[in-house]
């Protein structure tokens, strides 16, 4: 008995799926998502944060708290607003960020040296110790997650993302 076309594709689609190799039947087609650079940044993003979580886990710091003492170990004194503006979040956010790294003992508060209202941010020694480490982790992790690509495309990367940021 003859097969209509309707019911020849399902049996063909699914002897195709059986052929496929494991997993591979799960792939959808992402060619359009894959055109856009905010796809692309954040399945990059997925795979550095993970990384980064796991390596600095033993430092007992998230993304933004490292990138607040790390401002910190480069510009000691900053103050609140000028973190806030660098890493682009919002005043109340940063406010019990910093008191938690004040907790720590990994940062502390003096008055600024040249405007009487502010407040300098300042790494204790113990946070000038620990930013040290976690950025050596961190300049390594950003290696090992983008180990498929050369000095000059991991280079390149950088500039054409900051690009879009800055």
């Amino acid at each position: 008995m003859p097969t209509s076309p309707k019911s020849a594709a399902p049996k063909s689609a699914k002897s195709d799926m059986a052929a496929a190799p494991l997993g591979r039947t799960d792939r959808l087609d992402a060619r359009v998502l894959e055109t856009l650079v905010g796809y692309n940044a954040r399945r990059a993003w997925l795979v550095v944060s993970a990384l980064f979580a796991k390596r600095m886990a033993a430092f007992k710091l998230k993304q933004i708290d490292f990138s607040v003492l790390s401002l910190l170990a480069h510009n000691p004194g900053a103050t609140s607003r000028q973190i806030c503006s660098t890493l682009d979040i919002l005043p109340p956010n940063l406010v019990s960020l910093v008191a938690e790294l004040d907790a720590r003992a990994l940062i502390e508060r003096k008055p600024h040296p040249h405007d009487g209202r502010a407040v300098g941010l300042h790494l204790t020694p113990a946070g000038e110790a620990l930013v040290g480490e976690a950025e050596q982790a961190v300049i390594q992790l950003e290696l090992d997650a983008s180990a498929r690509l050369n000095a000059r495309e991991r280079e390149t990367l950088i500039k054409l993302l900051q690009k879009v940021y800055l």
